[in-house]
C-alpha cells in the first residue's frame, strides 16, 4: 500500500444541518472507497447566535424581537490515508452553504 499523509481531520459547519449531512455522507462514501478508515461523522455542539432588535425605530423599548442563527458542526478523522484519498476528496463537489476545514498531520 501507498504511503500518504498519516491522518485528515476534517471540520464541517452549516447553518442547515440536512445539508451538512449530505455533504458528511459524500465525504464518507468517497474516503472509503479509497479505502481510508473514516472515524465520524461526530457531531459538535450546536452554536447558538442570538440577536435582540427593537420592533420600533424611535420609541417602545418593551417591544422587542429575538432571531437565533444556529451553526451545526460535524467532524470526520480519516487514518491512513493515500494519495487517491487527498485525490478524490479534492475532485469532490460538496453543496454550497458548506463550511469546510481540512487538517493534515
Amino acid at each position: 500500500m501507498e504511503s500518504g499523509v498519516k491522518g485528515i481531520r476534517i471540520r464541517l459547519s452549516a447553518f442547515d444541518h440536512i445539508v451538512l449531512d449530505e455533504a458528511a455522507a459524500k465525504i464518507l462514501e468517497t474516503a472509503e472507497r479509497s479505502g481510508a478508515i473514516v472515524h465520524g461523522p461526530i457531531p459538535l455542539p450546536t452554536k447558538i447566535r442570538k440577536f435582540t432588535v427593537n420592533r420600533s425605530t424611535f420609541k417602545h423599548k418593551d417591544a422587542r424581537d429575538q432571531f437565533e442563527m444556529r451553526t451545526h458542526r460535524r467532524l470526520i478523522d480519516l487514518a491512513e490515508t493515500t494519495f487517491k484519498t487527498i485525490e478524490s476528496l479534492q475532485s469532490l463537489s460538496l453543496p454550497s452553504g458548506v463550511d469546510i476545514e481540512i487538517k493534515m498531520g
